[in-house]
């Protein structure tokens, strides 16, 4: 079956007269017929039947119209739906959010109350190539990163530092960095094995040849803070992207054996026709950065 039959047959059911079907279709009525006859012999049953200078339909007929309007209607609007599907893809960023998820939320939030027609997708799947924005961490010097051969990559890489947060306690009041060897006694607060910052962690203890007994640990950052501010532990805390520490319950110490930073990979890939709405929110979300990390050292 032909859309075009279909559209022929829809018009001659609802009108019940061929001629005049023929003049709103703009084709010539022997055309018509001759449409509808290979449309009935292609279904195998007669779809309408004489009556008098009329035609109506058979059994078969208005149950094929009954079946057939919704699929057609569905039919008409599916143009109008892939232009809806193309302008909201216009309007929408894909951001894959590995790292940095507190810092890349407020990010959100300050653009949209500029931008507020701009729809963003929040995922977080390490798994994924999917993405039109991606943040991402590793340890510094690390970036391993390649041009995919399907589209264009910008990469952006802002270093910070790992500072190491302790009780605001008499024991911590005097010094203002430390060495990762002289806190192996102590109790940590950690992310989940499965956190990309863990990883970078894990990383410097072994280094400095400390083995860690965790007495906490989630794969969510926000717990982790928690648990540190309530001096449960002491743990690993970003220098700008995990927000302001409470100082009355928190302090941290910088790390100078080793000097413990990361990488944070911000990288934008072209999967539009128009990606300028990508690329003037990768354009801030680097501002973005810079500056927490400019105000954070002042």
């Amino acid at each position: 079956m032909e859309l075009m039959q279909l559209n022929y047959f829809m018009e001659v059911a609802t009108s019940q007269h061929v001629t005049k079907s023929a003049e709103r279709l703009h084709i010539a009525q022997p055309a018509l017929t001759q449409a509808i006859h290979r449309l009935e012999a292609e279904l195998g049953v007669p779809l309408f039947v004489h009556k008098g200078r009329n035609i109506r339909l058979t059994a078969y007929g208005a149950y094929f119209l009954k079946m057939l309007r919704p699929i057609l209607q569905e039919l008409n609007f599916l143009p109008l739906e892939l232009k809806a599907m193309a302008k909201l893809e216009d309007s929408t960023i894909h951001l894959n959010v590995l790292a940095a998820s507190a810092l890349v939320t407020q990010a959100v939030i300050e653009y949209k109350k500029t931008h507020p027609n701009l729809h963003i997708q929040f995922t977080q799947n390490e798994e994924s190539d999917v993405y039109d924005i991606c943040i991402t961490t590793v340890f510094p010097g690390k970036e391993n990163f390649q041009k995919e051969k399907t589209s264009s990559v910008e990469l952006f890489i802002c270093q910070e530092k790992i500072f190491l947060a302790v009780p605001n306690l008499p024991r911590f009041e005097k010094k203002s960095e430390i060495s990762l060897k002289d806190m192996e006694k102590e109790k940590f607060i950690a992310l989940s094995g499965s956190r990309q910052l863990r990883s970078i962690c894990d990383t410097y203890c072994k280094n400095a040849g400390i083995q860690r007994e965790i007495v906490f640990e989630s794969d969510s950052p926000a717990a982790v803070q928690d648990m540190i501010s309530a001096n449960i532990g002491i743990g690993f805390w970003p220098e700008f992207s995990w927000g302001k520490v409470d100082l009355q319950k928190v302090k941290l110490l910088e790390i100078k054996n080793p000097a413990c930073t990361r990488d944070i990979l911000i990288s934008c890939k072209e999967n539009k026709a128009d990606n300028s709405k990508t690329f003037d929110f990768y354009a801030f979300l680097k501002n973005y950065f810079e500056n927490s990390k400019k105000h954070r050292s002042e």
